[in-house]
């Protein structure tokens, strides 16, 4: 079983700490991972619509694009330039089982390092890309990195090392860095992407093979940092484990924290069975908030719609106020663009300067929602409200549900637009509705509830999901009336 971080730990006791240069530049190497993975999101779409690209790997997605009769929503439907996008996420899926025991025997550091070596493969092999089956195999060796970095968690190994390093006050601005530069590096991409489609024959090269660089960064990086204490104490190595923790908080007093690390690693043990403990009907209302959480997502469209913005304003409110505004926003842009699209683009016109740019600001505004809301709060809240005997079980199948519809969005959803043409913004507006309702009716408020406490403050007092604890409370009284004469006559 994965190592618990203290951020699992639920304990939340602001133990002695200062905010340590090594705490500093341990964080911003790691966070070089966001930087990759947020390059690779961004620079996808944009090399996908470069001539060059196109000609050289998918000729026929070449010619109906320059075609003047090619319907204008079937241009792009073609499964391998579909799958070109997919394989990545379903080789995430496939390496994340591997990376989950690498990380439990070697460690975080390894475990990064590791990831960073298959970017950077994958960037040289499509940079160097001569037919389709080496850009497919860059883009599965991209995806083998992404579930190394991303193992247990989505996007995990990296956030998982950040907050076992950090101290407990910081975590959550400590993390950000990692957030903050995965936007970074869509942004990147995207301007990337921007002066390399202007460079003929090879501007797709360059872009992807600039993939290397933050891989390259963390690489090197990942030299200079330190193993996190949860991680050595797992491996039994304590008397290391403890210096470390030393070093990393600036200060000798650090007793408390230590034996709690080790008291969670304790209780992690304990849980022999945690797959089928999470099968139980009392962890179903957590099994199946997080996994429908992750489905809704993807099903937003988001991973349709090139996006870029900020994602702090999460912290700032109510989660679940939050998802449900976000819900309206994105149902209004994504409305408001399909009828523009039916009514504005048909299958061989260009469609008018002014409703192009209107559609441009509407794209601005759903993905604003997204990244304000369904985005981190579609990761945040599943971290939160497993407990303690399922918790990495349960974030995998929420992780696995996410991979999957990401894999699924992308194989398909050209060839959706080919069929449906504007009515696709409709289907997941539809989606989005279902989303919103399903945030106001079954997902209750886990913002400061301290994580051992959320089956007892939000699970058994919602109106819904306490029907399932009501069986295991009986169960569990009834037990008690069982052993109590066993124990009066030990007595």
């Amino acid at each position: 079983m994965p190592g618990l971080s203290m951020a699992e730990s639920g304990g939340g006791r602001d133990f002695p700490a200062k905010l340590t240069l090594q705490v500093f530049i341990c964080t911003i190497i790691a966070a070089f991972g966001g930087l990759m993975f947020g390059y690779d999101i961004g620079i996808s779409g944009g090399v996908t619509s470069m001539d060059d690209f196109l000609e050289k790997f998918f000729p026929a997605v070449y010619l109906k694009k320059h075609e003047a009769r090619e319907d204008n929503y079937c241009k792009y439907d073609n499964q391998f330039l579909q799958l070109f996008t997919s394989s990545l996420y379903l080789a995430a899926i496939v390496s994340s089982f591997i990376a989950s025991f690498f990380c439990k025997k070697f460690g975080r550091k390894p475990t990064i390092q590791a990831a960073s070596i298959f970017f950077l493969a994958g960037a040289v092999l499509n940079a160097a890309a001569v037919d389709l089956g080496m850009l497919i195999a860059g883009r599965l060796c991209l995806g083998v990195g992404v579930g190394f970095g991303n193992q247990r968690r989505w996007m995990q190994a990296v956030p998982l090392f950040i907050s076992e390093i950090a101290p407990a006050k910081y975590r959550g601005g400590l993390n950000i860095c990692f957030q903050l530069l995965i936007t970074i590096g869509i942004l990147i991409a995207n301007l990337i992407n921007y002066a390399t489609s202007k460079v003929h024959p090879y501007g797709w090269r360059i872009s992807l093979g600039g993939a290397a660089a933050p891989a390259i960064i963390l690489a090197i990086g990942s030299l200079a940092i330190m193993e996190t204490p949860t991680s050595l104490l797992e491996r039994g190595k304590n008397e290391e484990a403890l210096r470390v923790l030393r070093k990393i908080r600036g200060v000798e007093n650090v007793d408390k924290e230590y034996s709690e690390i080790l008291n969670a690693i304790e209780l992690a043990k304990q849980v022999k069975h945690p797959y089928r403990n999470l099968m139980s009907r009392s962890n179903r209302p957590q099994l199946i908030c997080g996994t429908v959480l992750q489905f809704f997502q993807q099903f937003t469209g988001i991973n349709v719609v090139m996006f870029y913005a900020p994602s702090f304003l999460s912290i700032l409110l109510e989660e679940r106020y939050l998802l449900i505004e976000a819900c309206l926003q994105m149902l209004v842009a994504q409305s408001i663009m399909g009828r523009i699209l039916a009514v504005h683009l048909k299958s061989t016109n260009i469609m008018p300067g002014g409703s192009a740019k209107l559609v441009v600001i509407l794209i601005c505004v759903f993905v604003s929602g997204f990244a304000w809301s369904w985005g981190p709060l579609g990761w945040l809240i599943p971290s939160e409200i497993f407990p303690l005997e399922t918790r990495s079980a349960g974030f995998f199948f929420a992780v696995s549900m996410n991979m999957f519809c990401t894999f699924l969005v992308a194989q398909a959803f050209l060839t959706m637009l080919c069929h449906m043409r504007s009515g696709i913004f409709f289907f997941f507006a539809a989606w989005i509705v279902v989303m919103g309702i399903f945030a106001i009716f079954f997902l209750p408020e886990t913002k400061g509830i301290p994580i051992d406490e959320m089956n007892e403050r939000v699970w058994k007092k919602h109106w819904f999901w306490k029907r399932y604890y009501k069986g295991s409370e009986i169960n569990k009284r009834r037990q008690e009336i069982q052993d109590k004469p066993e124990e009066e006559s030990l007595e």
